[in-house]
This record gives structure tokens, C-alpha cells and sequence, in this order.
């Protein structure tokens, strides 16, 4: 299912979602946790971006797993795929967040008030979580990269000089 669509490896096809929803959905979240202002204009784009990363994120850690299958295992192409599984949990912390920033614009449209410390630590985890989504979208994507490129007409890899 996650092999290969109109003859092509789904995979390369699936990652470039990824790569741009996650650190989307990061940053959105990262600056509706801290400016409220944001927060009021984006409404519920802050769940809805890590909700589509939670569904983008299995689908590319699938469809590498299937492409692994069929090129075996090579050093790098197993660093890039722990690196990918490791990005799951980010994204999956990334979604509840997201809730949550969310959840707090809803109560104040409804009038609720919200402590100021409860707001100040859905900022910080929404800097935190986003930050490390990101961090770990580039490694993955690095990684990623260099598999592709360290066999590309015999070429050494970006930054193997």
C-alpha cells in the first residue's frame, strides 16, 4: 500500500509533505503559543497544520520502510530511517499542542480566563515542541539527502569533499 504509486516509490513523492507541513505547523504553533494577537487570527490552523503532519509523517515513515525493503540496508539509508521514526514522537507531541494552543483560543472567544501561568507554559512547551519538531525535520532531511546523493553518478555526497 505505501510501495509504489503510477511506478514510483511513493516515498520521495510523500516526504516533501513532511518536510514542509512539519516545520509549517512548528511555527505556527510556536508563535501562536506566545503572541496572542497570532493566536486570534490563526483560530484552529494551529491543530489543523499538526493534524495533517500526524497524518503526512506515518504515511512518508511507511512508504520509507517499504522503499527500504527493496533497496536493503545500507548504512545510510538506516540512519535515515531511525532518524525518521524518531520524528514521529515530535510530531505527535507537535498535534497536542497544537490542540492546546488551539483549546486556548477557544476559551477566550467563549469568555473563559485562563491563568497567566497555564498560558505562559503552553508558550514555552509550543516554543520547546516546535523547535525540536524542526530540529528533527532537518536531520531526518539530511540524512535523506545524503542517502540519495551518496551514490548519484559516483559523486561524493554534499560534504564529503
Amino acid at each position: 500500500m505505501f510501495d509504489v504509486v503510477a511506478g514510483l516509490p511513493l516515498h520521495p513523492l510523500v516526504v516533501h509533505a513532511a518536510v514542509v507541513l512539519v516545520p509549517v505547523a512548528a511555527l505556527v504553533i510556536a508563535v501562536a503559543g506566545v503572541w496572542p494577537r497570532f493566536r486570534r487570527w490563526a483560530g484552529y490552523l494551529p491543530a489543523a497544520l499538526a493534524l495533517a503532519a500526524l497524518v503526512v509523517v506515518p504515511v512518508a515513515t511507511q512508504s520509507g520502510e517499504a522503499l527500504q525493503e527493496r533497496l536493503g540496508d545500507p548504512p545510510f539509508v538506516e540512519r535515515h530511517a531511525d532518524l525518521g521514526e524518531a520524528l514521529v514522537p515530535w510530531v505527535v507531541a507537535l498535534a497536542v499542542i497544537g490542540g492546546v494552543v488551539t483549546a486556548v483560543e477557544v476559551l477566550r472567544r467563549r469568555g473563559t480566563s485562563l491563568h497567566r501561568g497555564v498560558v505562559v507554559v503552553v508558550a514555552v512547551a509550543a516554543v520547546a515542541v516546535g523547535g525540536g519538531a524542526i530540529v528533527q525535520t532537518v536531520l531526518v532531511g539530511h540524512s535523506g539527502a545524503t542517502a540519495v546523493w551518496s551514490d548519484v553518478g559516483g559523486l561524493p555526497a554534499p560534504g564529503e569533499d
